[in-house]
């Protein structure tokens, strides 16, 4: 069965169920917490709900977010309702190109010192290459970009089918992707991120427990160039 993507109440009903869910987003929080700078901007990238938009405000971090989802929107407006009526938090809604299009009068508005894209965004996009171009573009000098993405080597899913169909592809090409029912969701090994961040981003760590095999997600941290 191909995987259904959930958005809106529904993702937010779902991700935090687990407490291992719950774990893994509190540790992304304080990481990017950890990687912002003072006085300047985030970029939340596939925002979803708002749930981290609303802790970097809760900070006093003014947040720019964006999501292609209508549903994860109409979620993210209100749950995020106070700050967005504050100031301390911007939602852009759109299409992704309308978004990469965009970027230069976002550039204009905010100080982006710091991206982040947590729950695995990235793996959602097609080009990961123009997306690196289009946050280089949007970020100024000394930015970080934190990320969590999907671990390819995770041994939870070695039960599927794909998982096994994929591994020659992956071996050879570092990348495969699987179609869901709306959109393919593509797996990267660390190196070939780094491949497509350059020349925009440098990865400077990944962030591992002692059984990164069992990890679902690796945190990935980058400076921009």
């Amino acid at each position: 069965m191909l995987p259904r993507m959930v958005a809106g109440d529904e993702y937010v009903a779902a991700i935090t169920a687990r407490e291992s869910d719950r774990r893994t987003r509190r540790a992304f929080q304080e990481l990017a917490l950890r990687s912002a700078s003072p006085g300047r901007d985030v970029f939340d990238f596939g925002a979803g709900p708002g749930i981290d938009a609303k802790q970097y405000a809760a900070h006093g971090l003014r947040v720019l977010a964006y999501d292609i989802d209508p549903r994860m929107c109409a979620s993210f407006i209100r749950h995020c309702g106070a700050e967005i009526a504050a100031g301390r938090v911007h939602l852009y809604e759109g299409n992704y190109r309308a978004f990469l299009e965009r970027v230069p009068h976002l550039r204009s508005s905010f100080d982006i010192g710091l991206v982040t894209a947590n729950f695995a965004p990235l793996n959602l996009v097609d080009d990961l290459r123009e997306l690196f171009a289009g946050l280089h573009a949007l970020t100024g000098r000394r930015a970080k970009l934190v990320a969590s993405v999907l671990n390819p080597n995770y041994v939870g899913d070695l039960c599927y089918r794909w998982w096994w169909a994929n591994r020659l592809r992956y071996w050879r090409k570092g990348s495969f992707s699987v179609a869901g029912t709306d959109m393919s969701i593509h797996r990267h090994s660390i190196r070939r991120v780094t491949d497509l961040a350059a020349p925009h981003f440098t990865l400077e760590a990944v962030q591992r427990d002692s059984s990164p095999l069992a990890r679902r997600y690796l945190f990935l941290i980058f400076a921009r160039r």
